[in-house]
């Protein structure tokens, strides 16, 4: 089953392990996929998106 939860940057540090402002780093820099969603400004990305970046990047500690 899909998890289409919508993590915001905070969601995303804590999976990965690190500070949100990292997470906005990652994003500045094009690390980050693509957001699944905009809303208001605020970019948010489905949990299986994250999780799929996850094992791809590299260096990755493969979070929770």
């Amino acid at each position: 089953m899909a998890d289409r939860r919508l993590w915001s940057y905070k969601e995303i540090a804590a999976h990965i392990g690190v500070q949100p402002d990292t997470v906005r780093s990652y994003k500045k820099h094009g690390l980050l996929p693509p957001p699944d969603l905009v809303e208001g400004g605020k970019p948010y990305w489905c949990a299986d998106t994250i999780r799929d970046w996850v094992t791809r990047r590299p260096g990755h500690r493969g979070g929770r």
